[in-house]
Parts: C-alpha cells; sequence; structure tokens
C-alpha cells in the first residue's frame, strides 16, 4: 500500500512540474527546474509500472532510472547558485541546510541506481527506496504551490 502511494505522489509531482515552467525568467531557476523535471519524468514512469497503469517494459525502465540518476547526479551543481524566482518551488532552506540537501540529492541518485528493473516484481520491490528519497527532500525543501 505504502508502495502504491510514493508511485502516486511520483505521478501527481510529474503533472504539477509541467507547469511550473511557465513564466520563470531566472535561467539559474529554469536550470534546476528541467533537472527536477527529469527526475519527475523518470520517476513518473516508474511509478505508473510499479502501479500497473503502464505495461511493464524492462529497457523502459532501465531507461528511467539512469536518467533519475543522472539528473539527480546534477543536483547540486544547479541548486548552487541561491537564486529565486517566483515560479520556484526552492524553499530557502536549501541554502541554510546545504550539507543536508546534497546529501538527500545523492541519496537519490543512489537510490536510483540501486533500482532493479530487472521485472515488475523487482522494481515494485526497489521502488521505495528511490521514491522515498524524493519525499523526504521535498518534506524539507520544496514548498507547495
Amino acid at each position: 500500500m505504502q508502495l502504491i502511494k510514493l508511485a502516486t505522489v511520483a505521478t501527481v509531482f510529474v503533472t504539477s512540474m509541467a507547469m511550473a515552467h511557465d513564466g520563470v525568467a531566472n535561467e539559474a531557476v529554469k536550470a534546476r527546474m528541467e533537472v527536477m523535471k527529469s527526475i519527475g519524468g523518470a520517476t513518473g514512469t516508474l511509478g505508473k509500472m510499479v502501479q500497473g497503469k503502464t505495461d511493464f517494459d524492462a529497457d523502459a525502465a532501465a531507461a528511467a532510472a539512469t536518467a533519475m540518476a543522472e539528473a539527480a547526479a546534477k543536483i547540486p551543481m544547479v541548486f548552487e547558485a541561491n537564486e529565486m524566482d517566483p515560479e520556484s518551488e526552492a524553499a530557502p532552506a536549501i541554502w541554510t541546510n546545504w550539507d543536508d540537501f546534497v546529501a538527500k540529492g545523492m541519496a537519490l541518485e543512489k537510490g536510483a541506481m540501486a533500482l532493479d528493473t530487472g521485472s515488475l516484481e523487482a522494481l515494485q520491490a526497489s521502488f521505495g527506496g528511490a521514491a522515498g528519497t524524493c519525499k523526504a527532500c521535498h518534506s524539507d525543501y520544496r514548498i507547495s504551490k
């Protein structure tokens, strides 16, 4: 049940990210939003498979896990500049708790690399760990709009 809940949250996040880029003028903010959009898209792809909303596809799952890990590795670089935009969902706590924020980003990268995309059952068993890292970071460092 918890896994389905995490997958549902991931799917909703992907939808909200698509709308968030409208009207963003700051290039640094756009860059980090693009990284987060990539993570959200990959998470959404995997979450839909986990939930049974789309058929399991090992190649697509592996590509999504790779995209998630590669984007997560960029988190420290794209968030380094403490710049804001009215459309940004980045909480100021990111820059006051930088080491924790970076650690959570790196936990996402490790979680994505640990995803087992060999079968639906393996993906379902490993997805909760990666999705949980998203939730942990968003709880502390994302402003809901």
